[in-house]
């Protein structure tokens, strides 16, 4: 009993949380980087879409959805000006965050500065309908709320928010693996790679290379992926601080 209890305090004690003060740095300053292109799409392709005279209208959509239904600031208040400004507001605070400077003014001014950007971006994805409604909004979303509880410079990283960031990567990346094997047959023989590269969404410029590569070739990178889907994750969830502790 005393072994276990000692490798959950190696775990999950403050020898851990110090671990952890680079992985909050890269972190913080990777997802704000996200939103600083999130914000960026909605400045230069947010009227045209969702605008007064936009493809879907915002004004159109709150008419018909409720606040519990569309949590939006935009329920207060729409104008396209206030579309612009708010979009440019979480422009200016991605780049805050990006900077560090949000993570040097201390804890009170991290939180707020992270919250914002929740906020704001939640206000846009709940009026997006179409054009915002996919998952990568809403992991997005996930992920930045769990961002508000990471804490500033002169704080140790919350081991907890941490560990819940880890699981949010484990499901995201075994989630993925789990509806390839579960969906086409092509996952399941190996043959997916074949057809991929002439069927991308928006193919790479050397995608046209990489499809005339050997049918051999394709099946190793169906193989592969679905190594780094499946059983890889695992290791997101192993405690390394408290198993190099006990080596």
């Amino acid at each position: 009993m005393n072994e276990l209890w000692e490798f959950f305090r190696h775990a999950l004690g403050p020898e851990s949380a110090a671990s952890y003060v680079l992985t909050r740095f890269v972190f913080q300053r990777a997802l704000a980087l996200v939103y600083l292109s999130a914000f960026a799409i909605l400045v230069n392709q947010g009227l045209p879409l969702l605008g007064s005279h936009g493809l879907l209208p915002i004004p159109s959509f709150l008419s018909r959805a409720g606040f519990w239904d569309a949590p939006s600031v935009f329920h207060a208040h729409y104008s396209d000006t206030s579309f612009q400004t708010l979009a440019w507001l979480g422009l200016a605070l991605s780049l805050f965050a990006a900077s560090g400077l949000s993570d040097s003014l201390g804890m009170a001014v991290s939180a707020l500065t992270w919250f914002s950007l929740w906020a704001i971006y939640r206000s846009f994805v709940s009026v997006g309908q179409t054009f915002w409604g996919f998952g990568w909004e809403m992991l997005l979303l996930e992920t930045g709320f769990l961002a508000i509880f990471l804490g500033s410079r002169d704080t140790q990283p919350p081991v907890v928010v941490i560990w819940m960031l880890r699981w949010l990567c484990f499901r995201v990346m075994f989630g993925a693996g789990l509806i390839k094997i579960r969906g086409d047959e092509c996952w399941r023989d190996l043959t997916c790679m074949v057809y991929h590269y002439e069927t991308q969404p928006l193919p790479g410029p050397l995608s046209w290379c990489f499809h005339m590569l050997p049918r051999a070739v394709h099946r190793i990178e169906t193989f592969i992926t679905h190594v780094s889907a499946l059983p890889v994750p695992f290791f997101m969830l192993a405690p390394w601080p408290a198993l190099r502790a006990a080596g």
